[in-house]
């Protein structure tokens, strides 16, 4: 191998650079509006070099084997060694010619030796007759091995004779190999599905496979999510013997109620109870959320509920398959649902239900639904304030991509030890990096047993809307050493990258502090350094699609209710988890769930106090500048205040320059803050979320399950102090209520004399203001309110006392 491209690499610097002339910006790619496929220019990272060897196939190892074993046959298997480090492909039983095609890639960084090594040998063989059960090797002198550099095409494997292990004479032994040996970059193809050399310490107990698995890197795409619409009208011919089995004596329990149960995978929707059980109808829409391949079909359950309790049966069912249903790309969307073909089913007894009559009929009624597939929504699988993409389900509603989003994941800092070593000693961390943005995930390789992990590894994405976010999380893989998350992948950190706030051709290097809630209180792991890039190719495109909506049409021409969008993500969430999950390597549910903030329903002291400080520093300006003006009307400042009067006098004068000064004093505002805008991406700020003043109970009750599963005492302490912020709450709510009443009661005649004192008074203020031109009116108004200290009075004004002596409701509240 070349020392040129062997050299070892210098660490990566936190640092914040703009590209080169010739190899960032909108140079790498071409043709993204007109919907081909982006090419990166892999840039964003430092390249570090590996020596890959790709095993494909061996040949004519029978007879060889057999002359060496005493004439059995061979169980063939490759080993690769490098300096110290070695890999294994598996073995085949009894197979003159296997076939492998596996690679195995060797960090420069990890590996000094000039010499590689490929072993065949043979699984089943006697030690003391085949030399520990060799059969023959290769030999190649690093230095020697060629260099590729994507996007060239796969260098050819060649075939290769194996010679005697002994190495005494060199003699040539029966077999051939098949390798191609070469130096490439974390570009190359075959590095995702590579055997690393960092997997020869993997430590994870077990299923040895399984865990070198979980250390690849690997790219995961969203399923294609459907709202699935069943409308339930009405059925008939509903089995009567068993609705009147559980309706039992109709004189003591009264009639049965019948309701249509429908679920589809874990999710179980139902109607209303409908009291006439031989023809109910409901005429009510259950919403579910299903993803492509539709797999598992909706099973619809008529179940008679008696009035008194313990007497419910399910009378018969329907299992429908997903794929009868038509799927509707309206963007009217729930208006579209409407328009859909309705269909009777045949429902069937249900299977488990005690036999009424020697006979059970096999004809248990029908039920008469509407069911669509809509795709004209986007299904939320993430909280709207972190979504990551807006289009809509179906691809024909989709608006061209306007860019490309390229994140280098170049490595992290400071990552505490996760769990202890295999050996009980000392601690460690298996880190891996996760990036959700759009249908897209990706997921790094895991660096073993490092607190400075370094991936180095670029991935793009297509951009469809600027207004979105890129999430990233690092975790430490539990497949590995001791496991200290309890079989879960333990969280380190999250960042968020809303792209709006990056600028166009502009790569941003920097460290991202990685932050978590746990039980005990706030943990700050270090840092991850990111290389990101946003760019575009028309500029107008973007800023045109600040004026459309975040969302598809359908969000707004027919809105699902706030309880039901929950309800739906929170479906979102299981499909995705439990079709990611399925993977191999599987992406863990703890993982998908902590990138999809599954969790930031759930109710939260912690933040609620964010959120009232939030809503506080919102107001601050608007309480500024009351403080502002009155300071100006109370004189503080001779010159303000003179300045005042001259603003006052010349818009009452010429009243057509407000709008043009305002709009003037915004604009220069805004240019003037330029120079002092963010000059990187926002990071999580602890204090903005109150978490360094919270407390570890505080902690604990956010990492609590739901419903809870701590103890009763500490349920007990957290209501009443639930109760005393919400006595808090209702105290400012009721002083809000109290005042907007106080404005209804001017004219409600709740208190006649104040009623006819505020008509009156209108009806001279009527008379002045059609009398007066209405520069003299702003003109008196504005004198008055700048009026000099020893005009004015430290008593409230007549006005304040008038509203404050107003009537409201809170007199008849219990």
């Amino acid at each position: 191998m070349a020392k040129e491209a062997m050299a070892t690499p210098t660490r990566p610097q936190v640092r914040e650079t703009w590209p080169a002339g010739g190899g960032g910006g909108g140079g790498g790619w071409m043709g993204v509006g007109s919907g081909e496929r982006v090419a990166s220019a892999y840039d964003l990272v430092e390249q570090m070099h590996y020596l890959y060897v790709r095993v494909v196939r061996a040949r004519g190892l029978t007879a060889a084997a057999s002359t060496v074993a005493g004439g059995g046959g061979c169980n063939p298997y490759v080993e690769v060694r490098l300096g110290n480090y070695r890999g294994t492909t598996r073995h085949h039983e009894r197979k003159a010619a296997p076939e492998w095609n596996q690679v195995f890639a060797f960090s420069r960084e990890r590996v000094q030796a000039s010499v590689l090594e490929v072993f065949v040998r043979d699984k089943d063989a006697v030690a003391a007759v085949a030399r520990d059960g060799y059969v023959g090797r290769v030999a190649f002198d690093v230095g020697e091995a060629p260099v590729r550099v994507p996007p060239d095409s796969p260098l050819a494997p060649q075939w290769y004779r194996l010679e005697d292990v002994g190495g005494g004479g060199g003699r040539a032994v029966q077999g051939e190999v098949m390798l191609a040996v070469w130096v490439g970059t974390q570009a190359d193809e075959a590095f995702a599905d590579a055997w690393h050399a960092g997997a020869a310490s993997v430590r994870g107990g077990g299923d040895g496979v399984a865990a070198v698995q979980s250390t690849r890197s690997k790219v995961y795409v969203t399923p294609k999510l459907w709202y699935l619409r069943i409308s339930v009208l009405e059925a008939q011919d509903v089995v009567p013997g068993a609705v009147a089995g559980a309706g039992g004596d109709k004189g003591r329990h009264g009639e049965a109620f019948v309701v249509v149960k429908v679920q589809v995978g874990g999710v179980t929707l139902r109607t209303k109870p409908c009291c006439r059980p031989t023809s109910p109808s409901w005429n009510e829409e259950l919403v579910f959320v299903v993803a492509e391949p539709f797999d598992e079909p909706a099973v619809l359950v008529v179940e008679a509920r008696a009035a008194h309790p313990g007497k419910d049966e399910i009378v018969s069912r329907a299992v429908l398959p997903l794929t009868l249903f038509e799927r509707r790309l309206d963007r009217r969307g729930a208006a579209a649902a409407t328009h859909t073909q309705s269909q009777w089913f045949s429902l069937e007894p249900f299977v488990h239900r005690p036999r009424h009559s020697p006979e059970e009929p096999a004809f248990a009624g029908r039920v008469h639904l509407r069911a669509c597939l809509d795709g004209a929504y986007h299904v939320m699988d993430e909280p709207a304030m972190y979504a990551s993409d807006t289009r809509p389900t179906a691809r024909q509603l989709w608006r061209p991509p306007i860019g490309v989003l390229e994140v280098g994941v170049l490595g992290a800092q400071g990552l505490p030890p996760m769990k202890t070593a295999a050996d009980g000693g000392r601690g460690t961390t298996d880190a891996y990096c996760v990036a959700k943005y759009g249908h897209k995930w990706v997921r790094t390789r895991t660096v073993v047993d490092s607190s400075t992990p370094r991936w180095n590894e670029q991935y793009t994405w297509e951009v469809y809307d600027p207004c979105t976010v890129l999430t990233l999380a690092v975790f430490d893989n539990c497949n590995l050493g001791n496991g200290g998350g309890g079989g879960k992948d333990q969280r380190i950190g999250k960042v968020r990258i809303r792209l709006s706030t990056l600028e166009m051709d502009r790569v941003y290097t920097n460290a991202h502090r990685l932050v978590v809630l746990h039980p005990s209180g706030l943990r700050k792991n270090g840092d991850v350094c990111l290389a990101v890039r946003l760019t575009c190719l028309s500029l107008a495109s973007v800023v045109r699609l600040y004026g459309e909506p975040l969302l598809p049409g359908a969000h707004y021409v027919h809105p699902f209710a706030v309880a039901q969008l929950d309800g739906l993500r929170r479906q979102a969430v299981g499909v995705v988890a439990a079709r990611l999950g399925r993977a191999e390597p599987p992406l863990r549910r703890e993982v998908v769930e902590y990138m999809l903030d599954a969790g930031s329903h759930l109710w939260s002291i912690r933040r609620s106090r964010a959120n009232f400080l939030r809503a506080t520093a919102l107001l601050s300006g608007a309480a500024g500048a009351a403080r502002w003006l009155a300071d100006v009307c109370h004189w503080r400042s001779p010159a303000t205040t003179i300045l005042a009067h001259l603003l006052l006098v010349t818009f009452a004068c010429f009243p057509e320059l407000i709008l043009p000064t305002a709009f003037l004093y915004a604009s220069v505002a805004g240019a003037w803050s330029y120079r002092r805008r963010p000059r990187r991406p926002p990071q999580a700020d602890a204090g903005l979320s109150c978490a360094e003043a919270a407390g570890a109970d505080e902690f604990d009750e956010e990492a609590d399950t739901f419903p809870t599963s701590r103890p009763d005492g500490v349920v007990r302490a957290r209501y009443d102090r639930l109760r005393t912020v919400a006595g808090r709450i209702q105290a400012v709510v009721g002083d809000v209520a109290t005042q907007g009443e106080r404005v209804r009661s001017l004219l409600a005649w709740r208190d006649p004399r104040a009623t006819a004192v505020f008509t009156a008074a209108c009806l001279a203020a009527a008379v002045v203001a059609y009398a007066t031109p209405p520069r003299v009116v702003a003109l008196v108004a504005g004198l008055y309110l700048l009026r000099h200290p020893r005009f004015r009075s430290r008593m409230p004004s007549a006005a304040g006392n008038f509203f404050k002596r107003l009537p409201s409701r809170a007199d008849t509240m219990l």
